[in-house]
C-alpha cells in the first residue's frame, strides 16, 4: 500500500482535524470504534476533502460531487487496493475485490464472470431467489405475533443462502440450524478481524490463520464434488468452471476458490445491507410504506409467485431500495489510485497517491438538495435522475472495478422486499433510534420488526 505521506507532499493545503482527535468532540454516537462514521463527521465540519492521518499512512477523504466526478475518470484514477481491503486477501486473494490492478486474474475473472451477471442470468437465477425468499418467509411465519425478529440477521441468512444456492448450489441449512454455518461464522470473523489493529491481529493470528484454511478446504471441496458430478448447471460455479475469455484462458482452481469467497462476503453486506435499511426506512414512514404496498398489491396479486418479468414493474419499491442505498450504502467507501501526477479539486497529486471516497457525504451532497438527510424515494424517479449531476450516486462504486454483482444484489433486495410487503404487516420496535454497526459494511444496529400475516 503506497503511503501518501511520502507522495502527496501538498497535503498541508488541505483541511485536517486537529492532530490527536480521531473524532469531533460533538459528534454523538460516534467513537473512534465507528471509523466511517468518524470520518463522515468530520467531512460535515471540514468540508468535501480533507487529510488524516492514522498508523503509518495519510490519506485524502473525499465527498464532493465534483471531486468524486475527477476520481471516476479511468484515464487519470484507478481502483486502490489498501487500508484494510489488502488485509483480507489472506481469504479472498486476487479474487474481483482484493485483486490488484496489476494481477491478470482480475480482469480474466471480469470477462468470464460478465456475462453470468448480465439480466439473461439475472432471469435464470430468478426461481433460484424465489425458492430461497421463500424460505425466509416460512421462517417469520413461524413467528408471527410472537418475538420481533431480527432483521439484520435474517436479511444476512437470506443473502448467504442466495448466493449459496444460486452461485454454487450450496445449501447452508441457514433458517432450520441453530447459529451460524461454521463456514459463515469464520467467514465473519475473519473479517472482523481483518479490520483489527496490528496488535490485536498478533494475538489471534493462528486462530485466524485455522479459520482460513477451513473456508479454503471446504470451498475447494465444493469446486471438487461439482467437477465430478456432472449434471446441467446454470450458475456462477458453471462459468468459473467451464467459461473462458476471447483468448481461452480459464480461472484456476485456487482464483475459483478466491472468488465463490468473494461473492459470499460481498453479496452477504450488499444485499443484507440494502434489505435491512429499506425495511427500517418503511417502518418509519407510514406514507412511504403505504405506497409500496400498493404497488406491490397492484404488481403482483395476490398469492401467485411474481415473475422476473413483473418484477420489473415494481419501480417505486425499486426506487426504495435505491434511496435506503444513497443514505446508508452498505460498502460505506471506496479507495482511488492516481495513474500519474495529476490533480484532484486543484490540489496537486502525485502518481501512485490515493484518496478514500466517503459514499454516505457523497450522497449528501448539496447537489442532492437542501433535505439531503430526509428519505424520499421519489428522488429517484426518472426525470430526477436525468437532472442530476454525474457521479453523484456510486453505492457500488466506479469504473471498471465497480461491483460486478450490483445487478444480482438489486434483483434478490427487490423481490424479498416485495414479498415481504405482501406477506406482513411491518412494525419498527417503538422507540428504537437508528444506531450504525460497522464490521466491514454498514448495518441498522438491534433492528427488530414485528410481524403480522396481512
Amino acid at each position: 500500500m503506497a503511503e501518501t505521506g511520502n507522495l502527496w507532499p501538498e497535503l498541508d493545503r488541505v483541511p485536517q482535524p486537529p492532530e490527536g482527535v480521531p473524532v469531533p468532540p460533538d459528534a454523538v454516537g460516534v467513537t473512534q470504534y465507528t471509523p466511517m462514521q468518524a470520518a463522515m463527521a468530520w467531512a460535515r465540519k471540514l468540508g468535501p476533502i480533507y487529510a488524516t492521518a492514522g498508523a503509518g499512512f495519510e490519506m485524502v477523504v473525499v465527498s464532493g460531487a465534483d471531486l468524486v466526478a475527477e476520481l471516476s475518470d479511468e484515464a487519470r484514477f484507478a481502483k486502490h487496493v489498501g487500508f484494510g481491503i489488502d488485509a483480507f486477501r489472506p481469504v479472498t486473494g486476487d479474487g474481483l475485490f482484493t485483486a490488484y490492478n496489476d494481477e491478470p486474474n482480475w480482469r480474466l475473472a471480469h470477462d468470464v464472470l460478465g456475462p453470468a451477471f448480465s439480466r439473461e442470468a439475472m432471469e435464470r437465477y430468478h426461481d433460484g431467489m424465489l425458492t430461497t425468499v421463500g424460505r425466509l418467509l416460512e421462517y417469520w411465519d413461524a413467528r408471527c405475533g410472537a418475538d420481533p425478529v431480527d432483521v439484520v440477521d435474517d436479511a444476512t441468512k437470506l443473502a448467504l443462502e442466495t448466493i449459496g444456492r444460486v452461485g454454487f448450489g450450496y445449501d447452508f441449512d441457514s433458517f432450520s440450524r441453530d447459529g451460524l454455518h461454521p463456514l459463515v461464522a469464520a467467514m465473519m470473523e475473519t473479517l472482523q478481524y481483518s479490520m483489527m489493529p496490528p496488535d490485536a491481529q498478533q494475538a489471534g493470528a493462528s486462530e485466524n490463520d485455522r479459520k482460513i484454511k477451513y473456508m479454503h478446504d471446504l470451498v475447494d471441496e465444493v469446486v471438487a464434488t461439482r467437477g465430478t458430478s456432472g449434471g446441467d448447471h446454470a450458475d456462477l460455479l458453471h462459468a468459473m468452471l467451464d467459461s473462458a475469455d476471447a483468448k481461452g484462458e480459464k480461472l484456476t482452481p485456487e482464483n475459483i476458490r478466491f472468488q465463490i469467497l468473494t461473492f459470499l462476503i460481498a453479496g452477504y453486506g450488499t444485499s443484507a445491507g440494502m434489505l435491512s435499511f429499506a425495511l427500517y426506512f418503511l417502518s418509519t414512514h407510514p406514507d412511504v410504506l403505504k405506497r409500496a404496498v400498493a404497488e406491490v398489491d397492484e404488481v403482483l396479486g395476490d398469492g401467485e409467485a411474481p415473475t422476473y418479468e413483473t418484477l420489473a414493474k415494481l419501480r417505486y419499491v425499486r426506487r426504495v431500495l435505491d434511496e435506503a442505498l444513497r443514505l446508508w450504502p452498505p460498502t460505506p467507501g471506496f479507495m482511488r489510485e492516481a495513474l500519474q501526477d495529476t490533480s484532484i479539486g486543484g490540489h496537486p497529486m502525485r502518481k501512485g497517491a490515493w484518496a478514500l471516497v466517503l459514499v454516505p457525504m457523497l450522497h449528501r451532497d448539496p447537489v442532492w438538495g437542501g433535505d439531503a438527510e430526509a428519505f424520499d424515494p421519489d428522488r429517484f424517479l426518472p426525470e430526477a435522475n436525468r437532472a442530476r449531476a454525474p457521479h453523484s450516486y456510486k453505492p457500488f462504486g466506479t469504473g471498471a472495478r465497480a461491483c460486478i454483482g450490483r445487478q444480482f444484489a438489486q434483483h434478490e433486495a427487490t423481490l424479498a422486499l416485495a414479498l415481504i410487503l405482501r406477506r406482513y404487516r411491518i412494525q419498527g420496535a417503538p422507540g428504537y433510534e437508528l444506531a450504525i454497526r460497522e464490521a466491514g459494511f454498514f448495518m441498522p444496529d438491534g433492528f427488530t420488526l414485528a410481524l403480522d400475516r396481512r
